[in-house]
């Protein structure tokens, strides 16, 4: 009987799809310039959709912080193979690690209620480390193999170094400041050519006056 109502079941129609992803763009750009205490009214008069088209997608505010978690998450994970084509290894992983800032700004807004929701699913918190720390040694690897990037580090250390820039800046402006910190960073990773390791200077003693 079961094979009969196979091909009886529904794929989500075409608008509810759209309606569903202009929700989460719309929460994306609210949380993320208002925070988590953000109305949901505000989100749904964003996506241009009523109150009850964003309840029937998202029953509850942690639904919806965990959606839009999980979309900047997968979108970063897919950059990567867009990026893949880009000549330069280096610049491919410069790319991700700007685009990463975007999704700091967005999780900054949810910081308390994507706290509360993690706290709830460790599952959330798993997924997400493995997706990013796979998305960075995939391009790591790619630039350390061109000969471009030293090979004594590791995907998670570039995470770590990444999340300590974003969270040490909460002024406003943090974004443009993390931006240039990500690019000294990336630049220090690079192989130097031969010889041109740079020695720190001996400090010279200054000699004493005699009285």
């Amino acid at each position: 009987m079961a094979s009969q109502f196979t091909g009886l079941v529904r794929k989500p129609r075409a608008d509810a799809v759209r309606n569903r992803e202009r929700v989460l763009e719309a929460a994306k750009a609210v949380f993320s310039a208002g925070g988590s205490e953000a109305s949901l009214e505000a989100v749904a008069r964003h996506a241009g959709v009523g109150i009850g088209t964003l309840y029937r997608h998202f029953p509850t505010r942690e639904a919806l912080y965990e959606a839009v978690y999980r979309r900047e998450v997968d979108q970063l994970g897919d950059l990567v193979e867009q990026l893949n084509d880009e000549a330069d290894p280096v610049e491919a992983l410069r790319h991700w690690l700007h685009a990463n800032v975007e999704f700091v700004a967005t999780k900054k807004g949810m910081a308390a209620a994507l706290a509360l929701v993690a706290h709830g699913s460790p599952e959330l918190h798993a997924y997400s480390l493995e997706r990013l720390t796979r998305a960075i040694g995939t391009l790591l690897a790619r630039a350390v193999a061109a000969g471009e990037i030293r090979a004594d580090i590791s995907a998670e250390d570039v995470l770590r170094a990444l999340i300590g820039l974003c969270y040490m800046h909460d002024q406003a402006g943090w974004q443009s400041t993390v931006l240039r910190l990500l690019d000294v960073f990336i630049d220090g990773l690079r192989v130097r050519p031969a010889g041109k390791t740079a020695v720190p200077k001996p400090v010279k003693k200054t000699a004493k006056r005699k009285r």
